[in-house]
């Protein structure tokens, strides 16, 4: 059975709490299309090609993480973000983003899920953006898990091998988890005393910083840091709902 669009996203939204966040752009809906719902698809960043993978699935409405509207784009419209939007508003398809509320989730953020999937006994919020925590500091009981081991978890879990500067303990006991572009970050987690610091990407810096620092620093890719929680909000609405779900996968190398 159809669902109504307007109370999926407002169950989303909910759910994200995505008002309490200053975020680099709108979360929520971006682009409106049918009013109801019989098969959502998500991804991890809108684009032409998720946008015509959702019209061969048939569907109503495409949820991403990385949404098309951002601050730090221009505010008119180019060719590209046209065929975007042709392709959208001409074939009744909505939109809807949801970017640091879907990081920062404390049990279906992509933090979140990193941190169970990589074995953690617990996690924590932590590293906050403007005011809001949006990452996790993941605990291991007892003596830890040997760091080597750490690092095959991560390569098994995001399926890509992680980059890795192996400055810190043998036994790790707490890994800051940001996924994504949170380099920079890697400052907190040495405050902090952490042994290990999760991200999606590297930059040039953080070597020298992490090995005089003492602390491991891994980069597991942007993209493949973030499949997991809007892969998981598909899911939520399809067992919610009723509809149908389809994730789809267009790997990206950062």
């Amino acid at each position: 059975m159809p669902a109504p669009t307007a109370e999926i996203v407002a169950f989303i939204d909910e759910l994200l709490e995505i008002e309490r966040f200053t975020d680099l752009g709108p979360n929520g809906l971006q682009v409106p299309g049918a009013a109801q719902v019989t098969t959502v698809v998500t991804g991890v960043s809108a684009q032409t090609q998720l946008f015509e993978r959702a019209l061969q699935e048939d569907a109503q409405l495409v949820l991403a993480h990385h949404g098309i509207l951002w601050d730090f784009e221009p505010r008119r419209i180019g060719p590209a973000q046209a065929t975007r939007l042709r392709l959208l508003l001409a074939n009744d398809v909505a939109l809807a983003g949801y970017h640091l509320p879907l990081d920062a989730h404390p049990e279906h953020g992509n933090n979140a899920i990193l941190a169970t999937q990589l074995g953690a006994t617990s996690h924590t919020r932590a590293f906050p953006f403007k005011g809001e925590p949006i990452g996790v500091i993941a605990t291991f009981d007892g003596d830890g898990v040997p760091a080597a081991d750490l690092f095959t978890r991560v390569r098994q879990v995001t399926e890509r091998e992680p980059l890795v500067f192996d400055g810190g303990p043998e036994r790790i006991r707490t890994l800051g988890i940001v996924s994504g572009s949170a380099a920079n970050t890697l400052s907190e987690a040495i405050d902090l005393k952490l042994d290990a610091f999760l991200t999606g990407e590297p930059k040039e810096h953080v070597m020298a910083q992490a090995r005089e620092n003492g602390i491991h620093f891994v980069a597991a890719g942007h993209y493949a840091t973030e499949t997991f929680g809007i892969r998981r909000l598909g899911e939520l609405v399809a067992e919610r709902f009723g509809v149908r779900h389809v994730f789809v996968d267009i790997p990206n190398p950062v």
